[in-house]
């Protein structure tokens, strides 16, 4: 399960650049054609910056729950490592309710989208919206995986 969770974790990194790498074209454009005439005033690279800017952080977001690189406030001395294991786990379970959100509420969302089309781009909408359950599906494998090792260490299987 973990190289499954690894070569995913290194498909959202790639998609994360791409995303940003194609956010770049829509942005540089409207520049260029703010204060230059270079080039024609496009009103699709707003919509088109937006819906990439969504994915980025969505993507990001995915990413960010599998390193563990949320903000985070660390509020509590520390502890021996089983009881910070037992921090985690209580906060991966309400973690865990965010991601059952994000799933359910984002299929909803992304049936709504199923109907619906961009006004400028003409895009689905549902390629945006299925970013929701796309994340709360990834937030539930890699807090999967986090549970299992947290559980571990308090049953003292793997070193401390």
């Amino acid at each position: 399960m973990k190289k499954f969770l690894d070569g995913y974790c290194q498909l959202l990194r790639l998609l994360l650049t791409v995303m940003m790498a194609v956010l770049l074209i829509p942005v540089a454009m409207q520049i260029l054609s703010r204060y230059t005439g270079l080039i024609p005033r496009y009103i699709w690279t707003e919509e088109i910056a937006r819906f990439c800017f969504i994915w980025i952080i969505m993507l990001g977001a995915m990413i960010a729950v599998r390193e563990g690189t949320h903000f985070d406030v660390d509020v509590l001395p520390h502890f021996s490592p089983r009881i910070e294991a037992l921090v985690r786990i209580f906060t991966a379970i309400a973690m865990l309710f965010v991601a059952l959100t994000f799933v359910w509420y984002g299929y909803i969302f992304t049936k709504f989208g199923a109907i619906q089309r961009s006004e400028i781009s003409g895009l689905p909408m549902w390629t945006i919206f299925i970013a929701w359950p796309l994340a709360g599906l990834s937030w539930l494998a890699f807090l999967g995986e986090k549970l299992m090792t947290d559980i571990k260490i308090l049953r003292g299987e793997t070193a401390l």
